[in-house]
């Protein structure tokens, strides 16, 4: 049966998928990343991995994987295949395609960026179905975007777009990471509801499915700080679809689990806020966690299409 790997690798574990010709999830399992012991263990682990993955495709499906495709975090060089950086997983400059096709005795490898993967999914078999454009924003440590056109993802020029989680939103406003202040994951991200419930519940252990709850009960310091994410996301997103225009916003990671607790007042606060702009439908993401492996798992065939069409010019 033919097949592909599907391997989405995050700063602590790894899910991995045997994928079908129609999409089907063949096989399923998970690996620690072993980032603990060092870069250099990582990247042996991921290719370890792939290689568990291969011999498992050949002893159970009559045949070895015909390609694999790899989501990784950080910044990603699609083009040459290289993992130029992730603070979580401590690698630099990395050429993992070359790596891996290596390790899987020469077939051919896609490496993609963990958000636009996932934002691939979810363009075309999960929550943005049949859009021609979306933006699909995982609300998670950071806040990330996948600009998604006519079936495809774009990276930009340099591989940054997307990064909608450092628009300024306030100036002036928390220091970040990247060297500016008031960027929007200093605000709307999971993160940064749960930094804001802690302090102001006085409970150091308090995230923000807590504040979550805490906004459901009615709990007025808990609307204050959910309300004033709301607000910074809704900001951020009204600059994203002034520039980009898309039909579908697809919001997910951990705080989209809030369900109509963020959605409701979410689309009130940027219809609120647009003025000629078009008004996009938001919409949930659909795949949950399975995203990135399924967004690998359509590298892959992808890869082999284009190698398909041109072989036969």
């Amino acid at each position: 049966m033919r097949h592909v790997i599907a391997l989405d690798v995050g700063g602590t574990g790894m899910k991995a998928a045997l994928v079908g010709v129609d999409g089907e999830l063949l096989h399923r399992t998970r690996r620690s990343t072993g980032r603990e012991r060092g870069p250099d263990s990582v990247v042996e682990s991921i290719l370890a991995f792939a290689a568990e993955l291969r011999a498992h495709g050949e002893r159970h499906f009559g045949e070895p994987a015909a390609a694999a495709g790899v989501a990784v975090p950080g910044i990603v060089d699609t083009d040459r295949g290289i993992a130029a950086y992730a603070a979580n997983l401590g690698w630099r400059d990395v050429p993992l395609r070359d790596l891996l096709s290596e390790r899987l005795h020469g077939v051919p490898v896609a490496l993609g960026h963990d958000v636009r993967t996932g934002g691939l999914a979810e363009g075309r078999i999960g929550a943005g179905r049949g859009a021609d454009r979306f933006l699909f924003i995982p609300l998670g440590t950071g806040i990330a975007g996948a600009i998604g056109i006519d079936g495809r993802v774009e990276a930009g020029a340099h591989g940054f777009a997307g990064e909608i989680g450092h628009i300024v939103v306030r100036p002036g406003g928390a220091p970040c990471p990247c060297g500016q202040r008031g960027c929007l994951e200093r605000f709307a991200s999971a993160a940064a509801v749960s930094e804001a419930w802690a302090r102001v519940s006085s409970d150091p252990e308090a995230d923000a499915a807590d504040c979550a709850k805490a906004v459901e009960s009615g709990d007025p310091r808990a609307l204050v700080v959910w309300q004033d994410a709301v607000d910074a996301l809704a900001d951020g997103l009204v600059t994203a679809l002034t520039l980009l225009d898309p039909r579908t916003l697809i919001i997910g990671g951990g705080l989209a689990e809030a369900g109509e607790t963020l959605f409701t007042p979410l689309r009130t606060a940027v219809e609120r806020r647009v003025t000629f702009q078009k008004l996009p439908s938001i919409v949930p993401a659909a795949l949950g966690d399975s995203a990135g492996c399924l967004g690998a798992g359509l590298l892959a065939w992808d890869l082999l299409a284009t190698t398909s069409e041109v072989s036969a010019r």
